[in-house]
This record gives C-alpha cells, sequence and structure tokens, in this order.
C-alpha cells in the first residue's frame, strides 16, 4: 500500500508541475493512464511473481520515461493573446484607418470594443533591424484585429519558474483548464491596441496613449495591469503597444549613425513609440478619439520614456498632457533607462565582440533568438541627436520640454524587489550606499541610518541584513522619487500644473511595491479575484476617476473627489494614495538634498 500512495503524490505532484508549466490537457490524460498502466503492471507482476528487482527497475525507468517525454512533448503551444476575456466574442463594426478597414471585438457586456494586434509599422525584420520605424503597408479586405501581437524579443524565462514567481509574488494563480499557451515572441512586433467604449457621445473622446515598463528589456502590451477596458468604460479611448527592447531597441553603434538619412542610433523603441503615437494622432479619430486631446502615459521604463517624448523635438503638437509613474531622466547623470552616447558606444562594442563580428550589418544576419541573450547592457536610450537632441534636464531648463501638464508620482517601496538577494548590514551599508551615490554615501547614511526601521516585506523572502530597511528606503528615493522630484521642480518654475502622489496602499497580501499601482490605476484588481478588498476597490475607482479627469481637461480633481492640490512654490506636498486619500508631505526630502549635492558635483566635474 505504502508503494500505491508514494506513486499517487508523486502522480499528483506531476500534475501539477504540468499546470504550473501550462502544458495541454492530454499531458495529464496522458500522466493518469501512464500511473495507472503502472499500477496494472505492478498486480500482474506480482501475481505470476515476476516481481523481482530487475522488472521493478524496468517497469519504474519506463514510467519515469514516459513522463519526461510526456512533459516535453505536451509542452504548451504559442498562440496570440486573444483581444477579450470572453470566449467566441462579437465583431464590432468596420473602422477605416490609414492602412486599410478592420474590426475588433466586444469584451463580454458589449461595453467596450477592443481592436487589438493593429501595425503601426513595418516589421523590423532582416534589413530593417536596427532601422528607424517604416510606416505601415496597406492591407486588402477587412483585418480581424482580435488578438494581441507577438511580444517583442526579450529574455523568457521558464515557465514553471514564472507560475511560482507569480504565486509567491502575487498570492494569485488561477487554473484555466483548456486554455494553455504561451505568448509568441518575435522581432515583428511592432502592433498597437486601442480600447474605446461602446457608449460613444457626440464629442470625440481624450485618449490615452500608454507606454509598458520593464527596464526598456521585458514587457508586452497584453499584460492584463496594462489592459485599458475599465479606463474605457469610464469615457476615454485607451491605446497600448509593443516597441522593439534591449539590444533590439537600444543597441548604439558609429557604422548605425553613418548609414540613417537622420543620422541616428541606439533609440529605436523611443522611435517606435514616437511611430505609435504619430499613427494614433492620424488615425484615432476613426475610433471615436480626439487627436487634439492625448495624454501619453507610461509607468517605469515607460515613465522614463514619456519624459524622453517631452523633450523629443519630433513629438511637438502630437501630446497635452503626461501622465509618469516611479521614473523619469531628468537628473544630470540618470541612474537608469539613460546612458551618455560614449557609453551607448561602448557596449555596442561589446555585442559585436559577444557575437565575434566586425559591422552592425553582421549582426543583422545573427537570428533573434540568439541575438536576444547577449549579456550586454542594452537597456537605456541616449542622445543621439535626432530623437534626443541634448541631456533631457537642459530641455526642460530651456522650458522647451512639450506636456502642458503632469500628472506624476511614486510608491512607497519602489527599491525593495530590486534589492531581492542583496544582504545589507552596517558593515557595507555605505559601501553599497557609494555604487549610486560616491562620496555622498556617507552623508546619505546619516540622514538614512544603518539601523532604519526594516520593512513589512509581506510575501518577499530575502536576506535582510539589519540595514536592508535603510538601503530599501534609501534606494526608493534615489532610483525612483528623486527624478520625481526634479520633474515637479521643472514644472513649477516654467509656471506649469503638476499634481503629485505618493501611492502607500497595501493590504494582508500584497504591499506598495514598484508597479503596485498599475492595478489601482487601470482598473485591473477585478482580474485578481479574492486578492484585494473593498477598500483596494474604492481607492481604485478613486484614482480611474482623477486619471480621466486629467486627461480630459489636465486637471484630476472632479465633484467627491479629495481635493488634490497642484505643485507651486509654496505647496511641494503629495496626495497620499491610500485607504484615506489625502495631503501629506514628502517623506523624501532630506534624502533629495543628498542626492542633489552627488547630481550637482557631477555637473561640476
Amino acid at each position: 500500500m505504502l508503494f500505491y500512495a508514494v506513486i499517487i503524490l508523486l502522480t499528483l505532484l506531476y500534475l501539477v508541475i504540468l499546470e504550473l508549466s501550462k502544458n495541454i490537457i492530454l499531458g495529464w490524460v496522458i500522466g493518469v493512464l501512464a500511473t495507472l498502466a503502472l499500477f496494472v503492471a505492478r498486480y500482474l507482476l506480482s501475481k505470476k511473481s515476476l516481481l523481482s528487482a530487475k522488472t521493478k527497475i524496468i517497469t519504474w525507468a519506463l514510467f519515469m520515461g514516459v513522463l519526461c517525454l510526456n512533459y516535453i512533448l505536451t509542452g504548451p503551444p504559442y498562440k496570440n493573446v486573444p483581444a477579450v476575456d470572453n470566449k467566441n466574442p462579437d465583431v464590432t463594426e468596420v473602422v477605416h484607418v490609414t492602412q486599410g478597414d478592420l474590426t475588433g471585438v466586444y469584451n463580454a457586456n458589449h461595453s467596450v470594443k477592443v481592436y487589438a494586434g493593429i501595425p503601426y509599422a513595418k516589421p523590423p525584420v532582416g534589413e530593417l533591424r536596427f532601422k528607424e520605424p517604416q510606416s505601415p503597408e496597406d492591407w486588402d479586405g477587412v483585418r480581424a484585429c482580435d488578438a494581441f501581437g507577438p511580444m517583442a524579443m526579450q529574455p523568457r524565462s521558464n515557465t514553471l519558474y514564472d507560475s511560482m514567481s507569480h504565486i509567491l509574488g502575487w498570492h494569485d494563480y488561477q487554473v484555466k483548464l483548456g486554455d494553455e499557451y504561451l505568448e509568441p515572441m518575435s522581432e515583428d512586433c511592432l502592433y498597437l491596441n486601442v480600447f474605446a467604449p461602446e457608449a460613444m457621445g457626440d464629442e470625440p473622446l481624450p485618449v490615452i496613449f500608454y507606454i509598458h515598463g520593464g527596464s526598456l528589456t521585458t514587457g508586452q502590451s497584453s499584460y492584463t495591469e496594462y489592459r485599458g477596458e475599465d479606463l474605457a468604460k469610464r469615457g476615454v479611448i485607451v491605446v497600448n503597444f509593443a516597441y522593439r527592447l534591449g539590444v533590439f531597441g537600444y543597441y548604439t553603434a558609429d557604422d548605425l549613425k553613418a548609414e540613417s538619412p537622420n543620422k541616428t542610433t541606439g533609440n529605436y523603441g523611443l522611435l517606435d513609440q514616437i511611430a505609435a503615437l504619430n499613427w494614433v494622432k492620424d488615425n484615432i479619430a476613426a475610433f471615436g478619439g480626439d487627436p487634439d486631446r492625448i495624454t501619453i502615459a507610461g509607468e517605469s521604463a515607460g515613465s522614463s520614456s514619456v519624459n524622453a517624448i517631452c523633450v523629443s523635438p519630433l513629438t511637438e503638437g502630437l501630446f497635452n498632457y503626461a501622465i509618469a509613474e516611479s521614473s523619469g531622466i531628468l537628473a544630470h547623470k540618470p541612474f537608469h533607462t539613460f546612458r551618455d552616447y560614449s557609453e551607448a558606444i561602448e557596449q555596442g562594442d561589446m555585442v559585436r565582440s559577444e557575437f565575434n563580428v566586425a559591422s552592425s550589418n553582421e549582426l543583422r544576419d545573427i537570428p533573434a533568438e540568439k541575438l536576444v541573450k547577449t549579456t550586454s547592457n542594452q537597456s537605456a536610450m541616449t542622445v543621439d541627436g535626432y530623437a534626443i537632441v541634448e541631456q533631457p534636464f537642459l530641455t526642460y531648463k530651456k522650458g522647451k520640454n512639450h506636456e502642458k501638464a503632469l500628472l506624476n508620482g511614486f510608491n512607497a517601496k519602489e527599491a525593495d524587489a530590486f534589492n531581492l538577494g542583496i544582504k545589507a548590514t552596517a558593515d557595507n551599508y555605505e559601501e553599497l550606499l557609494a555604487e549610486d551615490l560616491g562620496d555622498y554615501a556617507g552623508e546619505m547614511a546619516k540622514v538614512v541610518p544603518a539601523n532604519s526601521p526594516q520593512r513589512d516585506q509581506h510575501f518577499i523572502v530575502d536576506p535582510l541584513g539589519d540595514a536592508k530597511g535603510a538601503l530599501n528606503q534609501a534606494y526608493s528615493a534615489i532610483w525612483f522619487s528623486y527624478s520625481h522630484y526634479l520633474w515637479n521642480n521643472y514644472m513649477i518654475e516654467q509656471g506649469k500644473p503638476a499634481y503629485e502622489y505618493y501611492f502607500t496602499k497595501e493590504n494582508n497580501s500584497l504591499s506598495n511595491y514598484h508597479a503596485g499601482e498599475l492595478p489601482y490605476a487601470y482598473g485591473n484588481l477585478w482580474r485578481h479575484p479574492g486578492l484585494y478588498t473593498d477598500e483596494d476597490y474604492a481607492l481604485s475607482d478613486t484614482m480611474q476617476q482623477y486619471i480621466v479627469n486629467f486627461a480630459k481637461t489636465g486637471n484630476p480633481n472632479g465633484k467627491g473627489l479629495p481635493q488634490w492640490e497642484r505643485r507651486d512654490a509654496n505647496q511641494d506636498k503629495l496626495l497620499q494614495l491610500d485607504t484615506t486619500v489625502r495631503m501629506v508631505d514628502d517623506p523624501n526630502n532630506a534624502l533629495y538634498e543628498v542626492i542633489d549635492k552627488y547630481q550637482n558635483s557631477i555637473k561640476e566635474n
């Protein structure tokens, strides 16, 4: 009996692994049948007195071989992510855009129309790799835009690992039998998605143009937290899209600059974003949107990209307002997502050396699946003289940035997840700070002492060290909120409206980490049943109202909402987004003074 109990437990564990690996249902069936076959074989061999040590080894080896082969052969297929969750959705009316006619699909209750997988540029493959995006080609007939396009080329981790990370990170996993698949990944990724309400008035609607985050190396527009269905129900049109990432989007080389008609290199992902924005400007009226009321928005690297679009000479007149969540590139030397041209060239040289080629043209012949594995850091924009013509802070100093109003802010525990695995102690604390603050690490250690309180980790398993709370607090300011301190100050100097938030909401499952505000802001809490409370939904409703109001008028305030005071020379408070929404002091002001000193020392040198 012990043997049968052990095999049953192993089979159950095997089925769990199949589910977490997204294997198809056939794999489950074969796994169960293999277990039954083992039981029958053992019974028959035992009955005939043939159950020797040798036969035990053979039957066990066959059983394990079948399970391993089954795991490999019934792995998940690749399939574009459907535009909506409901099966067999109804098709929308035909919409005419520049390239031709298309249809989308309705969500379950027909309140939103989703047009997914619309090409906004030619596929950047072959000779078009490492080139500016080209105008999309026309098509004949009616294009069915009912599924998201492939995600951009990026490192892909093991599916089992991804599922486990989701369980440990989000405390959220949903079994969806019969719907197991993986999202395809391709260089042919330049597609956008439009979320439009079914109920349209006489006036065209404001547009929110959303840029996903992911350190400019990962991310996809199909991600549930980026979906715009719920926001669209409130009277806006939401657009999101994919753009080139990593080496495909930010590889920099002088020979590419020489061959470019615009003498540009290194900002291909940013140029994709601008191409998508141009497409929206030209075509969004066909979906009921107002091309003169576009708000650009983004989180993390998407927020850095918003900052770049605000300074690009290529985007003047393409949008009105900006929403920026948890990042920016306005420091004299930004801590991430932006680099000097010389550094970009050096990193590009490393790519060619890694693949043993002499020119960028030779890199075009390397398969994308191989090139994506480069170990060179290709996660930052640069001054290319075309998309970005100078250090972004210089453009702001001159008042030549394009956004007419800014809604922006940061979360309480921005850096905590990025510092996972780092043990911070009183002995190495200043040394860790010195990696980004140089000689000013000691001064920061006085402002945020090593013995500062530890932070509530909720679900993160991490070797803390007695200074981990201090490290996380310091780096949440250094890497993230400092950029918003600068951004707001520039807007104040220019007399432009700026509204800043501070997201601190947490519950028993989740905390206010980097990107923690996303499902609240864009109305996707419902996609995680059981994870959020009524208080969370109430805050999400408030945040969405602020965003929609801002997209309509450049002012987030409205009837029934707590007053969000505009930043100015005499008002430096932030709107705390929590169970109670109220204006509070910025908790990081003293930290900004130290970071200012470090950044000013760079400028002086």
